[in-house]
């Protein structure tokens, strides 16, 4: 699903594989947690892989709030697992595709020239990028190479938040609020692949980007509170915390399953308040209050590299930014309105 039109960056793919790998790469480096600036591109060495990881050329890469929230590190908490004065990695991003340059001494299943896509903890805003090779699946057929960095990260957390949790079942009726978002234009996908019927919340001019997901319904929360209107839902995933948890069990069934997957909190531990306040409520409660952290599985990816293949999933990516230009990527991620994915090509 196509916002704008871009260069389409699996062009690069083919090209990539011929080349020998240098033994250093452009990337983006951060020594300070802060705002955008404190990110710049420099020459640094490229990493090797370990016996069990795979070295990726990476044509493209996805940013999403999780970024954006290591890159300032705030909420403080996050410096507890990514470092407490720096980042100890210093190369931001998660998500990536791109090509098998060199695989360590224990994979068997990729090869150099292996067209994938798959997750880091950081390091994926670079020319190469050092992961697991569980971490990596094989890029579907006809599938861009912006198109597959867009997808890892938020599709396992609409994937994971809908079945493993929710257990969204045929029928059931499921709300998405934020669902023109990074997660949420996943979320309204699967849940369609589910056959559940599916109404989405977003902003007026999302509307009908999020008709276009396949949306059965769509609220205009500028104009509706959903939580009002009288309706009740089996599932809610609530990407955004489009209200307090009091409001939104109004519009949820009695046994229903609400997720509450975002939340702003302060800058000490950010939506962790939220995730705890509904961890309580849930034990005086027949409605299922759910909040959850989502893990990256490599069957996960297989899954949705299935989903991808079907043409039930296709990404929906609203900039396209280049590697000099990733500050101004998660500048943009960090208000909060992007459409879709935001992916800086390499």
């Amino acid at each position: 699903m196509h916002i704008e039109e871009r260069p389409d960056a699996a062009a690069h793919v083919a090209s990539a594989t011929s080349r020998i790998i240098a033994t250093t790469m452009r990337a983006v480096v951060q020594r300070e947690y802060g705002p955008p600036s404190v990110l710049g591109v420099t020459e640094i060495g490229v990493p090797r892989p370990g016996r069990d990881e795979v070295l990726v050329r990476v044509v493209a890469a996805s940013v999403h709030p999780g970024d954006y929230f290591v890159m300032t590190g705030q909420p403080y908490l996050v410096r507890l697992v990514f470092g407490l004065h720096r980042p100890r990695n210093g190369i931001p991003g998660r998500d990536f595709s791109g090509v098998v340059a060199a695989v360590g001494e224990d994979v068997i299943d990729l090869h150099p020239g292996d067209e994938v896509f798959g997750w880091g903890t950081t390091g994926a805003l670079a020319e190469y990028a050092c992961v697991p090779a569980g971490n990596v699946a094989l890029i579907p057929a006809g599938l861009s190479a912006a198109d597959a960095a867009a997808v890892p990260t938020s599709a396992m957390t609409a994937l994971q938040a809908l079945r493993d949790i929710a257990n969204v079942e045929p029928g059931q009726t499921v709300l998405i609020t934020g669902a023109s978002g990074g997660v949420g234009s996943f979320a309204v996908q699967i849940a369609k692949a589910f056959e559940a019927e599916v109404t989405g919340v977003c902003s007026t001019r999302n509307v009908d980007l999020v008709r276009s997901l396949g949306a059965d319904h769509v609220i205009d929360y500028t104009a509706t509170d959903f939580t009002r209107i009288g309706k009740r839902y089996d599932v809610i995933l609530d990407s955004v915390e489009a209200q307090p948890l009091a409001a939104s069990r109004r519009a949820l069934t009695p046994t229903g399953t609400l997720i509450p997957n975002s939340g702003r909190g302060g800058r000490w531990i950010g939506p962790l308040g939220r995730i705890l306040v509904a961890r309580m409520l849930s034990a005086f409660t027949r409605q299922r209050l759910r909040p959850f952290t989502s893990v990256g599985k490599r069957q996960d990816l297989l899954t949705l590299a299935d989903l991808l293949a079907t043409g039930q999933v296709t990404p929906a990516i609203d900039r396209t930014y280049l590697l000099d230009q990733a500050a101004e990527a998660l500048s943009y991620v960090g208000t909060g309105h992007a459409r879709g994915k935001v992916v800086v090509t390499i």
